[in-house]
C-alpha cells in the first residue's frame, strides 16, 4: 500500500478509535448512573463488554497501520501484509 493510502487509513483508524473510546466512556457513565439509581446493570454491562472489545479491535487496527508505516513514518516494505 502506498504512503498516502496508509496515512488515510491511519487517520480513519484514529477517528474510529476516538469514537470507540467515547462510546466506552459514555457507557461507563451510564452504568454508574444505573447503579446509583439502584437499577439492574446486566444489559449495560454486556454492552460495555462488547464496546470494549470493539475498542480493542480499533486499537489493534491502528497499531497495525502504524507498524506498516514504520517507526519514523517510513514504509515498512517487509512488514506482514505490506504491498509495494
Amino acid at each position: 500500500m502506498d504512503r498516502s493510502l496508509l496515512e488515510d487509513a491511519l487517520s480513519a483508524a484514529e477517528l474510529h478509535l476516538a469514537e470507540a473510546e467515547w462510546q466506552v466512556a459514555n457507557q461507563r457513565e451510564h452504568m454508574a448512573q444505573l447503579e446509583r439509581d439502584g437499577h439492574d446493570t446486566a444489559q449495560a454491562a454486556e454492552l460495555l463488554k462488547e464496546l470494549e472489545e470493539v475498542l480493542s479491535l480499533h486499537m489493534a487496527d491502528r497499531d497495525r497501520i502504524r507498524s506498516e508505516i514504520g517507526p519514523k513514518g517510513g514504509l515498512m516494505r517487509d512488514a506482514p501484509g505490506a504491498r509495494s
